[in-house]
């Protein structure tokens, strides 16, 4: 594996980290030991940035990766985040009517102890805002996360989907050591402005969704997604987009068999190459899987082979919205 800095904080993390969501939410039935062998599989590989959230599963995910990480704390840069509540306490997507950001100081006092309860663990290595609710002054919101780093509760901040108005004055209040934001072959919004922002302020970007949730590894048959799993109502899973989706799928693919890679490894090394203080974090729950994503840091992209990707992705535009109109009008506040 190799190690990337995150932010200005001499912090070390794999140049791949892990997405966690999917192991207890939103993609359907998951099978929890599965689940914990592929989390000791990523410390085998080196894998030390996982990534989860209190709203996955509303807790279950932080307490399954508390079952692996109460023998190798040491060994793991843990991230979580708040912001997300369940009316009725509920689990459920962020599309939901039930669903709602709270980004209130109030609530971060709540929800960061019951993040460390189910994590079973003492700090948080990096705390997310998981949205800018706004209905809340970001200073407000940063202000008291950056009371839990003053507490020893959190050592680093960080924000996801947020707009480079808000970055700026969060990294005013206290260093942001990291933007998360969906970022991958199909999801390119966040260049330009905000991830200039990000770079101009020493901040990581953490991309979430670096496959596209599958789309473009040309190995998803959507047709057998559980009912369960939200990527059904995602623009990018219907009509006319899907099949633009699932041919420029197709195309990637034979461009990565002749890199002598998956398209997932492929996908991931284009990621890596748009800078080094990126650091993505797929997810998945299959130590296969994992194994496969963690070999895209072995892959170096030339110039020509940039050239070649944008021309595939160019042939194929009718990408579709990366969410819902209801998720859309939660990010970049």
């Amino acid at each position: 594996m190799k190690y990337r800095e995150l932010g200005q904080t001499g912090e070390k993390l794999s140049a791949i980290g892990l997405g966690c969501m999917g192991m207890s939410f939103a993609y359907g039935s998951s099978d929890d030991q599965q689940s914990m062998d592929t989390l000791h599989k990523a410390l085998d590989l080196g894998i030390n940035f996982w990534d989860t959230a209190d709203m996955y599963g509303n807790g279950a995910n932080e307490e399954l990766l508390a079952q692996v990480l109460q023998s190798n704390r040491d060994k793991v840069f843990l991230a979580t985040k708040f912001g997300f509540r369940f009316k009725g306490d509920l689990a459920q997507h962020s599309n939901s009517k039930d669903t709602y950001v709270d980004g209130s100081p109030a609530w971060i006092r709540v929800a960061v102890e019951n993040s460390l309860k189910r994590l079973k663990t003492d700090v948080i290595d990096l705390y997310y805002a998981h949205r800018i609710d706004p209905n809340v002054p970001v200073e407000d919101t940063v202000g008291a996360m950056a009371d839990l780093v003053k507490a020893g509760k959190v050592r680093y901040l960080g924000l996801s989907e947020a707009s480079p108005e808000s970055i700026r004055k969060a990294h005013a209040i206290h260093p942001i050591a990291a933007l998360q934001s969906e970022y991958s072959l199909l999801s390119r919004d966040i260049e330009g402005e905000i991830l200039n922002t990000t770079r101009e302020l020493g901040i990581s970007l953490v991309p979430y969704s670096p496959l596209a949730r599958g789309l473009v590894t040309n190995a998803l048959n959507v047709d057998q997604l559980e009912d369960s799993d939200f990527r059904k109502m995602l623009p990018r899973y219907q009509g006319d987009n899907l099949k633009n989706n699932q041919a420029l799928a197709s195309a990637f693919a034979a461009f990565a068999q002749q890199k002598k890679a998956t398209a997932a490894q492929l996908a991931l090394a284009w990621v890596l190459a748009q800078g080094d203080g990126i650091i993505p974090i797929p997810g998945t729950r299959k130590i296969n899987r994992l194994v496969e994503n963690a070999g895209a840091v072995d892959f170096e992209l030339s110039a020509s082979d940039l050239k070649t990707i944008d021309e595939i992705l160019a042939t194929y535009p009718h990408v579709g919205a990366r969410y819902t109109e209801t998720q859309l009008k939660q990010v970049n506040h």
